[in-house]
């Protein structure tokens, strides 16, 4: 298994097939951007593990500016269901990481469901805190 950093050049018609299928796993409702336009403005952060040619795992990391600092946003973290438990999440995430602390970040973020507890405490054995705050969202209809 390989884990990368994906970059624009390297996405094909394949992968992001294989992308859409994945992303059934985490939220069948989804609506997905493709992968060359979230790659396009170099503001986020791809990475992939592959088997062989299949992708088995994703992560992403959205990076912006604003008066408090330099932060990057864990979004989309996901593990195909037959290779769950195998350490691959953290091989991304790490991975992630890495490139957080290379590109001087001052803090990452990430939300999680509370019900994801596996998750949870991959996070936290990678040293994320809960902040006490809360998460609103309003939504735009398309």
């Amino acid at each position: 298994m390989t884990i990368q950093l994906l970059s624009k050049n390297e996405v094909t018609d394949t992968l992001q097939l294989q992308l859409t299928e994945l992303y059934k796993q985490l939220n069948a409702e989804l609506t997905q951007l493709d992968l060359a336009t979230v790659l396009s403005n170099h503001t986020t952060d791809v990475v992939i593990c592959r088997d062989g040619d299949v992708l088995v795992g994703i992560a992403m990391m959205a990076k912006y500016k604003v008066v408090s600092g330099y932060k990057g946003m864990i979004e989309d973290v996901v593990v195909s269901s037959e290779y769950r438990g195998k350490g691959i999440g953290r091989k991304l995430m790490v991975k992630l990481l890495e490139q957080a602390e290379k590109e001087k970040l001052n803090d990452v973020l990430l939300f999680s469901g509370h019900h994801r507890t596996a998750a949870i405490a991959l996070y936290k054995s990678l040293g994320f805190k809960l902040k006490d705050s809360g998460l609103y969202v309003k939504k735009y209809v398309k």
